[in-house]
Protein backbone atom coordinates (compact mmCIF):
# COMPACT_ATOMS: atom_id res chain seq x y z
CA UNK A 1 0.00 0.00 0.00
CA UNK A 2 1.62 3.35 -1.04
CA UNK A 3 1.91 6.06 1.62
CA UNK A 4 -0.25 7.96 -0.50
CA UNK A 5 -3.48 6.14 0.74
CA UNK A 6 -2.46 5.74 4.58
CA UNK A 7 -4.76 8.15 6.77
CA UNK A 8 -2.38 10.97 8.26
CA UNK A 9 -2.55 8.80 11.97
CA UNK A 10 -1.27 5.39 9.77
CA UNK A 11 1.53 7.22 8.40
CA UNK A 12 2.45 8.67 11.75
CA UNK A 13 2.10 5.28 13.38
CA UNK A 14 4.74 4.31 10.61
CA UNK A 15 6.74 6.67 11.20
CA UNK A 16 7.07 6.35 15.12
CA UNK A 17 7.71 2.25 14.63
CA UNK A 18 10.16 3.02 12.19
CA UNK A 19 12.10 5.83 14.43
CA UNK A 20 11.95 3.16 17.32
CA UNK A 21 13.17 0.27 15.26
CA UNK A 22 16.21 2.54 14.15
CA UNK A 23 16.78 3.81 17.30
CA UNK A 24 15.22 1.21 19.76
CA UNK A 25 19.18 0.11 21.44
CA UNK A 26 20.85 3.71 21.11
CA UNK A 27 17.80 3.93 23.74
CA UNK A 28 18.45 1.20 25.68
CA UNK A 29 21.65 1.78 26.15
CA UNK A 30 21.30 4.93 26.75
CA UNK A 31 19.26 4.27 29.84
CA UNK A 32 21.46 1.52 30.80
CA UNK A 33 23.95 4.44 30.92
CA UNK A 34 22.07 6.43 33.02
CA UNK A 35 21.34 3.77 35.76
CA UNK A 36 23.61 2.52 38.50
CA UNK A 37 22.29 -1.09 38.13
CA UNK A 38 20.69 -3.50 34.93
CA UNK A 39 17.72 -3.42 37.66
CA UNK A 40 14.69 -1.54 36.18
CA UNK A 41 16.44 -0.84 33.21
CA UNK A 42 13.44 -2.71 30.79
CA UNK A 43 11.04 -0.80 32.70
CA UNK A 44 12.06 3.07 32.29
CA UNK A 45 12.68 2.19 28.35
CA UNK A 46 9.34 0.62 28.37
CA UNK A 47 8.37 4.04 30.92
CA UNK A 48 10.15 5.98 28.01
CA UNK A 49 8.78 4.56 24.39
CA UNK A 50 5.13 4.81 26.20
CA UNK A 51 5.39 8.14 26.86
CA UNK A 52 6.98 9.27 23.33
CA UNK A 53 4.10 7.26 21.64
CA UNK A 54 2.26 10.09 23.79
CA UNK A 55 3.77 13.17 23.05
CA UNK A 56 4.75 11.73 19.50
CA UNK A 57 2.34 14.16 17.97
CA UNK A 58 4.45 17.22 19.29
CA UNK A 59 7.73 15.41 17.88
CA UNK A 60 8.98 18.11 15.45
CA UNK A 61 12.04 17.24 12.98
CA UNK A 62 13.48 20.17 12.18
CA UNK A 63 14.98 20.83 8.72
CA UNK A 64 18.09 22.76 9.38
CA UNK A 65 19.50 20.16 11.68
CA UNK A 66 20.24 17.64 9.01
CA UNK A 67 22.24 14.93 9.47
CA UNK A 68 21.28 15.35 13.21
CA UNK A 69 19.42 12.36 14.57
CA UNK A 70 16.53 14.53 16.22
CA UNK A 71 14.12 11.58 17.62
CA UNK A 72 17.03 9.68 19.45
CA UNK A 73 17.83 13.30 20.63
CA UNK A 74 14.02 13.78 21.89
CA UNK A 75 13.81 10.27 22.76
CA UNK A 76 16.87 10.36 25.46
CA UNK A 77 15.58 13.59 26.94
CA UNK A 78 12.21 11.72 28.01
CA UNK A 79 14.20 9.23 28.89
CA UNK A 80 16.65 11.06 31.04
CA UNK A 81 13.26 12.78 33.03
CA UNK A 82 12.23 8.71 33.53
CA UNK A 83 15.45 7.74 34.71
CA UNK A 84 15.08 10.55 37.71
CA UNK A 85 11.39 9.84 38.26
CA UNK A 86 12.62 6.24 38.96
CA UNK A 87 15.31 7.90 41.51
CA UNK A 88 13.06 9.60 42.98
CA UNK A 89 10.33 6.81 43.50
CA UNK A 90 13.07 4.24 44.76
CA UNK A 91 15.30 6.66 46.32
CA UNK A 92 15.26 4.41 49.09
CA UNK A 93 17.67 1.95 47.14
CA UNK A 94 21.26 1.93 48.40
CA UNK A 95 22.85 1.99 44.38
CA UNK A 96 20.36 5.21 43.34
CA UNK A 97 22.69 7.95 41.47
CA UNK A 98 22.76 11.57 42.84
CA UNK A 99 20.82 13.88 40.30
CA UNK A 100 24.09 15.73 39.24
CA UNK A 101 25.24 12.23 38.80
CA UNK A 102 22.88 11.48 36.00
CA UNK A 103 23.19 14.54 34.19
CA UNK A 104 26.38 14.33 33.91
CA UNK A 105 25.92 10.62 32.57
CA UNK A 106 23.78 12.39 30.49
CA UNK A 107 25.55 14.77 28.95
CA UNK A 108 28.22 12.26 28.27
CA UNK A 109 26.08 9.40 26.63
CA UNK A 110 24.53 12.05 24.89
CA UNK A 111 27.96 13.77 23.34
CA UNK A 112 28.52 9.52 22.80
CA UNK A 113 25.19 8.91 21.00
CA UNK A 114 26.26 11.86 18.62
CA UNK A 115 29.98 10.65 18.00
CA UNK A 116 27.95 6.88 17.49
CA UNK A 117 25.65 8.98 14.91
CA UNK A 118 28.82 10.26 13.19
CA UNK A 119 30.82 7.57 13.18
CA UNK A 120 28.00 5.46 11.33
CA UNK A 121 27.38 8.39 8.68
CA UNK A 122 30.83 8.02 7.82
CA UNK A 123 30.76 4.22 7.42
CA UNK A 124 27.40 4.64 5.10
CA UNK A 125 29.64 7.48 3.29
CA UNK A 126 32.45 4.91 2.84
CA UNK A 127 30.50 2.12 1.94
CA UNK A 128 29.23 3.57 -1.01
CA UNK A 129 32.20 4.88 -2.41
CA UNK A 130 32.95 1.30 -2.74
CA UNK A 131 32.38 -0.41 -6.01
CA UNK A 132 29.48 -2.57 -5.90
CA UNK A 133 30.80 -6.12 -6.01
CA UNK A 134 33.09 -4.70 -3.13
CA UNK A 135 30.50 -3.45 -0.63
CA UNK A 136 28.49 -6.47 -1.55
CA UNK A 137 30.80 -8.98 -0.32
CA UNK A 138 31.73 -6.53 2.63
CA UNK A 139 28.43 -6.26 3.93
CA UNK A 140 27.28 -9.96 2.94
CA UNK A 141 29.90 -11.70 5.93
CA UNK A 142 28.40 -9.49 8.07
CA UNK A 143 24.57 -10.29 7.94
CA UNK A 144 23.44 -12.98 10.42
CA UNK A 145 23.92 -16.50 9.87
CA UNK A 146 26.35 -15.54 6.90
CA UNK A 147 30.33 -16.61 7.34
CA UNK A 148 33.78 -16.18 4.99
CA UNK A 149 33.31 -19.97 4.13
CA UNK A 150 29.01 -19.74 3.19
CA UNK A 151 30.36 -16.81 0.97
CA UNK A 152 33.34 -18.38 -0.43
CA UNK A 153 30.98 -21.41 -1.31
CA UNK A 154 28.41 -19.28 -3.30
CA UNK A 155 30.74 -17.11 -5.22
CA UNK A 156 32.76 -20.28 -5.92
CA UNK A 157 36.21 -18.47 -4.53
CA UNK A 158 38.74 -19.79 -2.09
CA UNK A 159 38.15 -19.00 1.88
CA UNK A 160 41.79 -17.94 2.07
CA UNK A 161 41.69 -15.65 -1.22
CA UNK A 162 38.14 -13.88 0.43
CA UNK A 163 39.82 -13.55 3.99
CA UNK A 164 42.58 -11.46 2.18
CA UNK A 165 40.06 -9.61 0.18
CA UNK A 166 37.95 -8.65 3.42
CA UNK A 167 40.74 -7.73 4.86
CA UNK A 168 41.88 -5.34 2.41
CA UNK A 169 38.41 -3.74 2.00
CA UNK A 170 38.07 -3.54 5.89
CA UNK A 171 41.61 -1.52 5.87
CA UNK A 172 40.19 0.40 2.99
CA UNK A 173 36.91 1.36 4.76
CA UNK A 174 38.65 2.25 8.47
CA UNK A 175 41.05 4.32 6.53
CA UNK A 176 38.33 6.01 4.78
CA UNK A 177 36.08 6.03 8.37
CA UNK A 178 38.91 7.77 10.24
CA UNK A 179 39.46 10.09 7.43
CA UNK A 180 35.93 11.54 7.76
CA UNK A 181 35.99 11.34 11.35
CA UNK A 182 39.02 13.81 11.21
CA UNK A 183 37.43 15.62 8.48
CA UNK A 184 34.04 16.07 10.66
CA UNK A 185 36.40 17.58 13.41
CA UNK A 186 37.83 20.23 11.43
Amino acid sequence: MSSKCLSEEEQRNQNFVRLVSQNDRAIRLYVRSLMATNDGVDDVYQETMLECWRKFSTFRSDPELKGVNQFLRWACAIARFKVLRRKRDYSRDKLVFHDDVIERLATGANDQLERSQERSDAIQKCLSELDESSRSLLLSVHRPGESVADVARKTGKKVRQLYYKIDGLRSILLQCVKRRMLEDCT
